[in-house]
């Protein structure tokens, strides 16, 4: 998936949606352009609407058809929450569990070790980022591909990422095994995903 530049799409969404944008760098330069003294724009239903949908979806570097096709499960689906299946169903991606488990800096660089055959689940190579891990697997690094240089210094990297709850790391093995579901919490979320619902309800 081609982003384009970052920080420009950053400040349109008005969220830290890349790796890259989390940093004090990014904020300084929020702040330098929230001094324009110019009146905002005020923005209709549909535009709030498109702006949440857009912020979840470079959030997980997705493409519309991909998202769309998430999004359209999830209505679809009888007695859940859309939201919280929708939360679960984008968390449960491979490329997002390498990411969070640390053994790649950014959601990018995650989708490309599995793509590249770096990555197994159940100890067979995975090479499809989409792939929905189930509470039970076991996602690690290929015997093969440990020395690499990309996991390099990947001991130290990982003593500062916090997990989530729903699964455990064995650092010394490099392993993650998924021990339950996704826990949505909305206000603990930079976008609004019943607001993006209600966008493709339309």
């Amino acid at each position: 998936m081609k982003l384009g530049p970052k920080y420009k799409i950053a400040r349109r969404l008005g969220a830290s949606v890349f790796e890259k944008t989390q940093s004090p760098k990014f904020a300084l330069r929020a702040e330098r352009k929230g001094r324009d003294t110019r009146r905002p724009k005020s923005k209709t239903n549909f535009g709030i609407q498109l702006l949440e949908k857009q912020r979840v979806r470079f959030t997980y570097c997705l493409t519309e058809k991909q998202f769309a096709k998430y999004v359209g499960q999830v209505i679809e689906k009888k007695g859940v929450n859309p939201a919280e299946m929708l939360y679960t169903l984008l968390e449960r991606r491979l490329d997002n569990v390498v990411l969070r488990a640390g053994l790649a800096p950014t959601r990018m660089a995650a989708r490309q070790l599995v793509s590249h055959g770096h990555i197994t689940v159940n100890g067979k190579k995975m090479t499809i980022p989409s792939y929905l891990v189930h509470v039970g697997d076991v996602v690690a690094i290929r015997e093969g591909s440990k020395q690499k240089t990309v996991f390099a210094e990947l001991d130290e990297k990982m003593k500062d990422v916090t997990f989530p709850t729903w699964f455990s790391v064995q650092q010394a093995k490099k392993e993650i095994t998924i021990t339950g579901a996704p826990v949505y919490v909305s206000t603990d979320l930079a976008f609004d995903l019943q607001t993006v619902i209600q966008f493709y309800k339309r």
